[in-house]
């Protein structure tokens, strides 16, 4: 009975590092297109848009460095096969791709079943069917190209192995380009990111204009005199420029806090953009929002009154 090629030290790293760098690109992959589907065919019962977009940076993420060093390591044993073809007989080389075979196939019956099972409890049919095909397509050119790698032999010249990496790199590329449209550039994501810690030092200037009102039974004259009193109130400054944001009186009940964005939030559909209920949806530029504190949350003996509410207007 002829033994198997004994397989050295380097051949279990580079199998291992093939298969595992395979498994986080193929799942990647998915994930991406998974999220790609989501965004353009949204489901009102299952849906949150940042959330998305989060998954999209880390797929990106993970193919733009998980693939190339796939496609290096699977070269390198290659090279290695067509120079002692007898390797390709070695235990750690076919263990791993009859692994390959088998978490292939059973990630297409998982994910088909949980697909099928989103689609009875009322999944919209577009989702489901592209789902299902980006989990057939992946799944199974990974189960297809491996069962046939398998079964060649390595001795013999073929332009498959070449041709099915370059065209699986040109798919991820154009993927990976693709999630740009979605996520933006990163230099637009760091303007948003800007602008979210614009609207968030607004939201805490309202808040203490509002504390102050409470404490002191009229609006503030200008946001240094938010630093008296139990507020005790230190008004942040724009993150890029660090200038003051503009605080105006309008009425004994009215303000306005105004800021400079960077960015758009009309073309950031679904990004939160509230902050304790009130909505600081921006375009580019000098923003105001106006604010209305309702007199009625301090009752006669100076107690404030939880149940009255607040008012806002947004300004154009």
């Amino acid at each position: 009975m002829k033994s198997l090629p004994r397989s050295t030290a380097k051949d279990v790293f580079l199998h291992l590092l093939s298969v595992g760098t395979l498994y986080v690109a193929v799942i990647s992959l998915i994930a991406l297109f998974f999220q790609y589907i989501n965004v353009k065919f949204p489901d009102a019962l299952d849906f949150y848009y940042l959330g998305s977009l989060d998954v999209i940076r880390q797929s990106m993420a993970s193919l733009f460095i998980v693939w190339p060093v796939y496609i290096l390591v699977t070269s390198l044993i290659y090279k290695d096969l067509v120079g002692a073809p007898g390797k390709h007989e070695t235990g750690i080389r076919k263990w791993l791709l009859y692994l390959t075979l088998f978490v292939t196939s059973i990630t297409i019956i998982v994910d088909l079943v949980t697909l099928v099972n989103y689609f009875l409890n009322g999944e919209i049919t577009t989702r489901f069917l592209f789902k299902v095909l980006t989990v057939l397509v992946a799944a199974g050119s990974v189960f297809a190209y491996y069962l046939w790698d398998l079964r060649r032999d390595p001795s013999e010249k073929t332009k498959i192995s070449r041709n099915t990496a370059w065209g699986a790199s040109v798919i991820v590329l154009g993927s990976i380009l693709l999630g740009f449209l979605f996520v933006g550039s990163p230099a637009q994501q760091r303007l948003i990111r800007l602008d979210d810690q614009r609207t968030n030092d607004l939201s805490m200037i309202q808040n203490s204009v509002t504390n102050y009102y409470v404490e002191k039974g009229m609006l503030p004259t200008n946001l240094e005199d938010l630093k008296g009193g139990f507020t005790n109130f230190t008004a942040p400054t724009d993150p890029i420029t660090s200038e003051s944001y503009t605080y105006t009186v309008k009425s004994e009940v009215t303000y306005e806090v105004c800021a400079t964005f960077a960015a758009d939030s009309i073309n950031t559909p679904d990004r939160s953009y509230y902050y304790y209920n009130e909505d600081w949806s921006h375009g580019i530029g000098n923003t105001c929002f106006e604010r209305t504190v309702d007199p009625d949350m301090i009752d006669g003996e100076g107690e404030i009154n939880l149940i009255a509410p607040f008012e806002t207007k947004l300004l154009p």
